[in-house]
């Protein structure tokens, strides 16, 4: 007990070499001591903040000292630790960097939780962003950030977000859905190589009224007979386009009656 009660004054008032020692001390006990040693420096912390086995009260009792995170650095450091306690990364996501964020969401590590909040307060920032920065996170933004930026329909920015390795189905389908989605939106999805080929996009553009006819026609013939059917019910769709839809179920009808004649000869 001496010998410990030793090591934690020694660590309460450390500098130099020893303090840099101190860093990798396995002790819990004395960890929590060198955070109350004024000569612990930004760089001293960070270098603590590195280390990847760090124990959970340490990282807690840092998130919850108001002089120790003073410094951005110390901030990134804490939330980006792989152990970093829920409620400090939570309330550490309001200070940090734009582009630090986008790179939390991106990191394998992060909870899904924690992933989402972050892309929510990317995505709260987006409408003070200039131009260029929306077009960075159009390319390499995480999922709901993209999404976010496709529905907003900047002509610089639009394509770009379609292009996003993260964008996924689910928010290029809720861009279609909302009640104001721009013409320019619904033609980009439409004529794009990747989501135009989609078949739950093309259903969404279907029942998108902005959606080119030419293009919609096109999809007809690639829908199933059930899908047609229900597009075809009333109020789906406007009525040209639902006699083209019940115009393509007769047709199949058709088809698949003079198959079964064909198949039934002898």
């Amino acid at each position: 007990m001496p010998e410990l009660e030793q090591e934690l004054q020694l660590a309460r008032t450390a500098t130099g070499d020893d303090l840099s020692a101190l860093l990798y001390h396995p002790a819990p006990q004395v960890l929590a001591a060198l955070l109350e040693n004024p000569a612990l420096d930004e760089t001293k912390l960070c270098l603590l903040l590195s280390r990847k086995d760090l124990p959970t009260e340490v990282l807690e009792n840092i998130g919850t000292r108001k002089n120790l995170l003073k410094s951005y650095s110390v901030k990134r450091a804490l939330l980006f630790h792989p152990r970093a306690p829920r409620l400090a990364c939570l309330r550490l996501l309001r200070d940090i960097y734009l582009m630090d964020l986008v790179q939390f969401t991106l990191s394998p590590a992060v909870s899904v939780e924690l992933k989402l909040l972050a892309e929510g307060q990317i995505v709260a920032r987006l409408p003070q962003l200039p131009l260029g920065q929306k077009i960075a996170l159009a390319r390499r933004g995480p999922t709901h950030v993209a999404g976010a930026l496709v529905a907003e329909g900047l002509a610089n920015v639009l394509p770009v977000a379609l292009d996003n390795p993260f964008l996924t189905e689910a928010q290029v389908l809720k861009a279609l859905a909302r009640e104001k989605t721009s013409l320019r939106v619904v033609q980009a999805i439409a004529s794009h190589r990747k989501w135009s080929q989609t078949y739950n996009v093309r259903l969404a553009l279907v029942r998108n009224p902005s959606a080119p006819l030419a293009t919609v026609l096109a999809y007809l013939p690639h829908l199933t007979v059930s899908d047609l059917r229900e597009l075809a019910a009333p109020g789906i769709v406007p009525e040209n386009l639902r006699r083209y839809l019940q115009a393509e179920v007769q047709r199949r009808m058709r088809a698949s009656k003079a198959l079964a004649d064909k198949n039934s000869k002898p």
